[in-house]
Formats: C-alpha cells, structure tokens, sequence
C-alpha cells in the first residue's frame, strides 16, 4: 500500500473484495462516488495490491490442510522444496518462530487424505524434517475490514485492545457457511468449471470474452458455466485482496492456531474477528474448537496483542495459542491443480509425490 491511504481508498479495497471487481461502474455506484475517479484511485493502488478469487474447495471434492513442519538445521531449503513436491499445493512459505521451517497449504481430493498424512511424516522419516503437524480446515474466510480501526482524521490505524476483549462475550455466536464443519465434500465440477476457476484466480477481474478465448471455448459455453456452474454451484467463496495496509518493513505476517474450551468461545471469538483489520482469513479446524487466523500487524503492536491473548486467557475465553511467523522472502502460490483433473475426477498419485522427495534427496 502506499506510504499514505485515506478512508476512501480503504473503502474501495474493502468494496472489491465484498462485491468483486466484474462491475467497476456497479462498484462505484455502491461506494456513491463518479465511475472514473473510481477507477483513476484504483490504478494508483493497483501496483501494490493483489487481487483474486476465494475458491470454495469444499464443493470441488478437495479437503483442506494446513501443514507446519520444523526443519534440520541446514536443510531448510531441501525442506521448503520437498513441501512442493506434492501436486496439490497452494501455497508453501518459509517460517520461524519456535522452531525454523516452513508451512504449506494444500487442498487434498477427499480419498486420498491418508495418502496426503503419509506423504507428511514422509519428510521426518526421510529426515527432511524434525516434526510436522497437520491440521485439516474447513475453507477459508475471508475477512473483508479495511476501515475498522482507522482514523480518518489522523490517518492512522489505531489498536484498541481493551475494547476488542470487551466485544468477545457479547460477539454473535452465528458462524459463516465457510466456518462450519462440512457434511460432505461433494465434487460439483466439470473439467471446463475448473478451468475457469483456475483463470479466476489468476484474474477474478477477466471479462467472459478472454475467458472464452484463453480457454479456446465459446463464448456461450463460457457464459453458461460462469453463471450456471461457478456462481450457481457456489465454486467461488468470495474476493480477496492482498495489500499491505501496515508498512510492510515494520511488520509481519503470522499463522496462528486457537484453542477453546467450547463450542460457544470459539464461535463469540471468531465472529469478534470478522471486522478487524490485522486478520486476513479464518479457518476452523476440522472436528475441533480450534480457529486458524492469518494475522497481520506492526511489530511495535504484536506484543499489545500477545498481552490481549493473555487476558483472554486468564478470563477462561480462550483456551491456548501457538503461533508461527511467515517468512516472506521465500513465498509461493499457485493456482488450483487443474492439470490433475481427469475424466470426471482427481488424479492423485502417492507413489509420485515420494519419488519426487528421493529425487530432491537424491540431488
């Protein structure tokens, strides 16, 4: 983000994820200011934002994992490579924190979630790695807040903590769709479905007649599954934009893991996150009262918010916290694997993804 935002650009961000960018003159409307300005205030900020699409992986027949591993020392690199040597990642970061290592995030076809835990211990057995946890999640929530938390007048984000743990025991207790424990994981796509999402997420913006070009389609077809498939089938959750709202030299971004007596805690709490503008996504861990939150905050603030936890802690809200720190230097992300889908379903090949450690291993 720039050095300086004020409360419009704010608002704007926040428009883009909620409705999309499909309709800027629709967009501008909403937001009540000319089409044109919207659009000159957005190629300003262009260059340091990123916009794409919220898969809803749930309704591809993919399950979710977060996957933490700590490194050997001096294997750190062979370590973050082997995290990509399976096909379906979607994202895998350097971290440290307790220990040095790396974190993935990966959408594993619903069958094959053994095969997937196999694949993990794999990088301690082949002593890639000292320890790795798996956490299977739900899709993840984005949240949308830019304005909460900032002073217009001053042009400065504020961090009232105090009041964020006031709010907690009154917080709704109604969870978003993409919180909730799924009852199935159902595969509601077809081959030209995961192709647009795909396009999607490198572009949400893209107009139907590119769409249709890129994917040497008709422009019917293309329109019929957009509007019949993707939207109507719920293939996409929503927008994300990733910007860099605190000053990214000065800040960091963490995952962290939040545990919760009951089921009542862990709904007030998360709901009490869903308008604040250090978090980027939510998760729930799969069976549990466990909350995933990806986290962004000024250094000079991390350690107001540590003390925050403490105090909810001591207040019986919140049961335990472990956290990791991305580091990111060495960051990737890629689209949804839609080279692996055939026929119908999910190409998943076990005895693939361990060759391809031996062969890092190997080199």
């Amino acid at each position: 983000m720039p050095d300086k935002v004020d409360l419009i650009d704010l608002r704007m961000i926040e428009s883009l994820e909620i409705y999309g960018p499909r309709n800027l003159t629709d967009l501008a409307r909403k937001l009540g200011m000319p089409a044109e300005t919207l659009r000159k205030r957005l190629k300003r900020l262009r260059p340091q934002i990123f916009l794409y699409a919220n898969i809803y992986h749930t309704n591809l027949g993919l399950k979710k994992a977060l996957v933490f591993v700590q490194s050997i020392p001096g294997r750190e690199k062979l370590l973050y490579d082997c995290m990509k040597a399976h096909d379906f990642w979607i994202y895998v970061s350097r971290c440290y924190g307790v220990n040095e290592g790396s974190l993935g995030v990966y959408t594993v076809p619903k069958d094959n979630t053994i095969n997937f835990e196999l694949f993990v211990r794999q990088l301690v057995e082949f002593n890639v790695a000292r320890d790795a946890q798996i956490f299977w999640s739900t899709c993840f929530q984005g949240v949308h807040s830019r304005c909460n938390w900032f002073d217009p007048k001053e042009g400065e984000w504020i961090f009232p903590w105090d009041k964020w743990i006031e709010e907690i025991p009154t917080s709704p207790m109604k969870l978003p769709y993409t919180l909730v424990d799924p009852k199935d994981f159902p595969l509601m796509a077809d081959k030209t479905d995961i192709l647009i999402v795909k396009e999607l997420e490198k572009n949400p913006a893209i107009s139907l007649t590119l769409l249709a070009k890129n994917l040497g389609i008709s422009h019917q077809i293309a329109a019929y599954h957009y509007h019949n498939h993707v939207l109507e089938r719920g293939l996409i959750e929503g927008y994300a934009v990733l910007d860099f709202r605190f000053d990214l030299r000065h800040s960091d971004m963490f995952y962290f893991i939040f545990r919760f007596a009951s089921k009542e805690k862990f709904a007030r709490f998360t709901t009490s996150l869903l308008d604040k503008p250090f978090v980027g996504g939510l998760g729930k861990v799969l069976g549990e009262n466990a909350l995933i939150a990806h986290v962004y905050l000024p250094r000079l603030e991390f350690r107001n918010f540590i003390d925050a936890l403490s105090k909810l802690i001591r207040a019986g809200l919140l049961e335990s916290y472990w956290y990791v720190i991305q580091d990111l230097r060495k960051a990737q992300r890629q689209t949804i694997s839609y080279e692996y889908f055939k026929d119908g379903s999910w190409i998943y090949d076990h005895g693939k993804h361990i060759q391809n450690i031996r062969n890092l291993l190997q080199r």
